[in-house]
């Protein structure tokens, strides 16, 4: 049998090892710091809160984003199926009516399930082919926007082949269209320059345990 010490790791686009830096920095909130953010009536609390504003902020600058535009998930699973049934949800809600969602066929598998129930709640959907090397066709794109579109979810960095896509270019014809566009940049952070603040991109979902952060226990 091998054991972990026998073998090379390689599936790095799955999960990292925590950087010992990260371990250093949450032991203190693992042990005695262990205080509920929310309950800011004592200094448990208080140090918890604190402790999680400073890392909302920390976030925010890596991606050129304000720090309240930051939410913690339990993953990226959560924030795509956040990101993309409630964006598709509340601009319908909030809109003229207007209810189609576009992605593409070499998207994370949740980013697929979370477009296929909006499909069920009577969303128009439809998932784009890409090119034969993995990059989508801008110009497919431009014209499936020429109908009234809610919501594009496309993957800055795909996770099984490494093509990176041309999220820029996707971001101003998403905006010049006036639907949202959210991109799943789980394999992107911290590897590619991501800036928020100067990309039309509207929702950024992101994962800690992809680039050596806590990993968490999924049951």
């Amino acid at each position: 049998m091998t054991t972990s010490a026998d073998a090379i790791y390689l599936d790095y686009q799955a999960t990292t090892p925590m950087d010992a830096r990260v371990l250093e920095a949450m032991m203190p909130y693992l042990t005695s710091n262990f205080g509920n953010p929310h309950s800011t009536q004592h200094v448990f609390g208080q140090d918890a809160e604190d402790a999680v504003e400073t890392a909302r902020k920390e976030i925010a600058t890596l991606i050129g984003a304000d720090s309240r535009e930051i939410v913690f998930t339990s993953g990226a699973t959560e924030a795509n199926n956040l990101a993309i049934i409630g964006a598709g949800r509340f601009r319908q809600r909030i809109g003229d009516g207007v209810a189609r969602v576009l992605t593409f066929a070499t998207e994370h598998k949740c980013v697929l399930a979370s477009v296929a129930a909006l499909a069920e709640e009577g969303f128009e959907t439809e998932v784009l082919p890409v090119q034969p090397d993995g990059l989508i066709d801008l110009g497919l794109l431009e014209e499936k926007l020429k109908v009234p579109t809610t919501l594009v979810s496309l993957m800055a960095v795909n996770n099984e082949i490494g093509t990176i896509q041309p999220i820029a270019e996707a971001a101003r014809l998403t905006r010049a269209a006036e639907a949202l566009l959210h991109v799943d940049a789980a394999q992107a952070t911290g590897k590619i320059p991501l800036d928020m603040s100067t990309t039309d991109i509207d929702l950024l979902s992101i994962s800690a345990h992809k680039m050596y952060g806590l990993s968490l226990i999924h049951i």
